[in-house]
């Protein structure tokens, strides 16, 4: 039996004088309430109750005892009684890690919206590409890409269909390629996750497509690959909404549409735990209200291959991230 039910049981019958009484106020039996405190008294060694016939009081022991723990079970009480409240009412500390680039795109709007909402919540937002989630007491987690931990839910918000694309001056001066295996004679910018050696994936009808390419900077987010190719240096292979106020401006120009990956997503990710509390249940809610299939993001079509728009084409409305880390391989 747990110390603290068998001391609830003693504060009783010290409270009433009387195990009959207890009993009935506990919905025990006499005979219980008789074990439990006998067990207490067991466990310190002391005897806490003078027993008679008549009546049942207090021994010194027994009065040091009921002093010293009425705080404790007052304060547990109190604890369960807002533990109950908070698994029913957003409240509480949320924990989130997110990708490096997200910091600059509308994810900090989207949790202020969040925090507004409801105002009994704090945020601890984490900014890594590779962060550990249970190490690290993280309670959710947004990733690019696949995620294969066996121990982690993850809720699919928002599909991020890759492109490829470089500069318009690129393109007049090395040729658009054909098809993916063409990639490997351009100069590739390229993510540091996806190796010294990188390979960037595509499929043809459910085939898979391979294509080792030639690295000439990498780099730990998208973002300084995008200002470099938009110098004409090199061709990078990212999520489309990463780039697309450069593609909607003609500063990019995007080749390869019918090959690249359409199995990307932005994920949230969370530890396997018999209970969340209600403020990450109501965080996920919200997300998927705001980015996933439903959302204003999803209902944009990845970039087709064309011809870049005049200088007077309109700006693009934002993007989630502004520069993410995205695996393209694997």
């Amino acid at each position: 039996m747990d110390s603290l039910d068998l001391i609830r049981t003693f504060h009783e019958v010290a409270a009433q004088g009387s195990f009959s009484t207890a009993a009935k106020r506990l919905k025990l039996s006499k005979a219980t309430v008789s074990k439990y405190v006998a067990e207490l008294e067991t466990r310190f060694g002391v005897r806490l109750l003078n027993r008679s016939t008549r009546s049942v009081s207090l021994t010194d022991a027994g009065s040091l005892l009921l002093e010293r723990s009425q705080p404790v079970l007052e304060m547990v009480e109190l604890t369960q009684a807002e533990l109950q409240e908070r698994a029913n009412q957003p409240r509480g500390r949320l924990r989130i890690a997110a990708p490096v680039g997200m910091a600059s795109g509308d994810l900090p709007n989207l949790l202020a919206e969040f925090m507004g909402y409801y105002p009994d919540v704090n945020i601890s937002l984490q900014l890594s590409n590779d962060v550990d989630l249970a190490e690290e007491g993280i309670d959710v987690g947004l990733r690019f890409g696949p995620i294969e931990d066996e121990n982690l839910i993850v809720r699919r918000l928002l599909s991020m269909p890759m492109v490829v694309c470089a500069s318009p001056v690129y393109w007049r001066k090395h040729g658009t390629p054909q098809r993916p295996e063409d990639l490997a004679n351009h100069t590739a910018l390229t993510l540091v996750r996806q190796g010294l050696d990188p390979v960037w994936r595509f499929e043809e009808r459910g085939r898979k497509i391979a294509v080792p390419v030639k690295s000439r900077m990498e780099a730990s987010e998208a973002g300084p690959l995008i200002h470099v190719a938009m110098r004409g240096l090199g061709v990078i292979y990212v999520p489309a909404l990463v780039v697309q106020p450069q593609l909607d401006h003609g500063e990019l120009v995007p080749v390869l549409g019918e090959f690249t990956r359409k199995d990307m997503w932005l994920s949230a990710a969370y530890l396997q735990r018999r209970h969340n509390s209600a403020a990450l249940r109501a965080l996920l809610d919200f997300l998927e209200s705001r980015i996933g299939p439903k959302s204003k993001y999803a209902k944009r079509k990845a970039p087709s291959d064309a011809a870049p728009p005049s200088a007077e084409a309109s700006a693009a409305t934002g993007t989630l991230p502004a520069a993410a880390e995205t695996e393209v391989g694997g």
